[in-house]
């Protein structure tokens, strides 16, 4: 049994990692990055494209995410018996995860359509409201990890 919560562990922080470092990455290097040196219409169609396999790499974290942390929370005991920070934990992932979906299938969605009809300024609109869901997902993703680390000593 412990091993198997040891690897779920795992699994649940690789994938957190992932999620949370990529968000990082994209929002604070990738992005500034494209500004700097592509015209509009490059970077919108490098962006969505960067976006395009980021969100496949994101939607395999979720799906682990959820899943080891639900197993490790019903080896815990389920709800009833587990610490308030894994509540917090939860909810707050739930949340993250349902901003994640809203973000891939609306803004992102827009954006591919707009890249592909080369519609610029609506291209350009999608890719800064997703900069901006993904700042908050980032910080709900802080949170999180906070949860985790420092949940425990109150």
């Amino acid at each position: 049994m412990l091993l198997t919560t040891s690897l779920l562990l795992f699994l649940h922080l690789i994938a957190v990692t992932f999620w949370v470092g990529g968000m990082a990455v994209m929002h604070f290097a990738v992005r500034p990055a494209a500004v700097a040196t592509l015209e509009p219409p490059q970077r919108l169609a490098f962006m969505a494209a960067a976006l395009s396999r980021f969100f496949i790499g994101v939607s395999i974290a979720v799906a682990a995410t959820l899943v080891s942390g639900l197993w490790l929370l019903m080896a815990g005991g389920g709800f009833a018996r587990v610490h308030w920070s894994v509540h917090g934990m939860f909810t707050v992932g739930l949340v993250m995860m349902a901003l994640f979906l809203h973000i891939r299938f609306a803004p992102y969605a827009r954006l591919q359509r707009a890249v592909a009809a080369r519609e610029w300024p609506v291209a350009a609109a999608q890719l800064g409201s997703i900069r901006k869901l993904v700042a908050v997902n980032l910080t709900l993703g802080v949170v999180v990890v906070a949860l985790a680390v420092v949940g425990r000593a109150f």
